[in-house]
């Protein structure tokens, strides 16, 4: 389980790069995509949050939250605390991403109901409190949900990536992805998601990222569906890794007391 990415993504696909001494060495697909979901990631950190939610016209909506990850031996556990605005506020999501090929499990806190809701694989392909994100682009995907095509390689926004296309082996709300991921980083630089009908839908972008502590860690994510003209950008900012986090964040009980 590796990685600190909010809600990134926290996101998102795997993939890998080539070694580059005197020799070329040879990637696949598939080699490329555990490089990705193995990639380095601190054991806990927390972090703020803004969410900019912009439609059609470029009217802008902003949501503020609080997130804490902890990576456990089998099982990676996020939570996220809506801070603001009132509409959202003390509403809360939580995601355990495990080791094996499990889907992730998740839960929605409503505060007007006083509920705790499970995110049941049906309801995965619904979107995020509004954003362009949907549940299933939150889980951590296994690369064996996939089969992994290296399609070429190329230089993107400065960066020498691989250029990777995902198929999932069983049906589901995307035909396939396209990520381009930075060789010597792991990092998606950006992913193509397209629909059933192999349409392109979606795009997201990783304009900023950073090593933090060791780690390559993503800052600014922009998904942005091509379909209905609509983007959500997602910043990370005061942010603090390896804090020796407790266990009593990643509990259902937790997400109804809040912050």
């Amino acid at each position: 389980m590796k990685h600190l990415k909010v809600m990134s993504v926290m996101l998102i696909i795997a993939i890998t790069t080539i070694v580059m001494p005197a020799k070329v060495q040879a990637q696949t697909g598939k080699e490329i995509a555990w490089k990705v979901y193995d990639r380095p990631s601190p054991k806990d950190g927390e972090s703020d949050m803004t969410m900019t939610l912009i439609n059609s016209k470029g009217k802008e909506r902003v949501r503020y939250l609080h997130q804490f990850l902890k990576e456990y031996d089998e099982v990676e556990k996020k939570v996220m605390f809506f801070k603001a605005p009132a509409d959202v506020k003390n509403t809360s999501f939580l995601n355990y991403s495990y080791d094996d090929d499990r889907d992730d499990d998740q839960w929605l806190y409503l505060p007007a109901l006083k509920k705790v809701k499970r995110i049941s694989g049906g309801s995965k392909d619904d979107y995020f409190m509004g954003s362009d994100f949907t549940y299933e682009d939150l889980e951590k995907r296994s690369p064996n949900k996939d089969v992994h095509k290296l399609l070429k390689s190329e230089t993107l926004n400065g960066e020498q990536c691989y250029v990777i296309e995902s198929t999932p082996k069983e049906e589901g709300q995307y035909s396939k992805r396209v990520a381009w991921v930075i060789k010597d980083k792991w990092i998606p630089l950006k992913i193509e998601f397209y629909d059933e009908d192999e349409e392109l839908l979606k795009v997201l972008t990783i304009p900023e990222f950073k090593q933090l502590k060791g780690y390559w860690t993503v800052i600014t994510q922009n998904m942005e569906n091509v379909q209905r003209s609509h983007k959500t950008v997602i910043k990370l900012s005061n942010i603090e890794l390896e804090k020796g986090l407790g266990d009593e964040k990643f509990t259902q009980r937790a997400m109804m007391k809040g912050l």
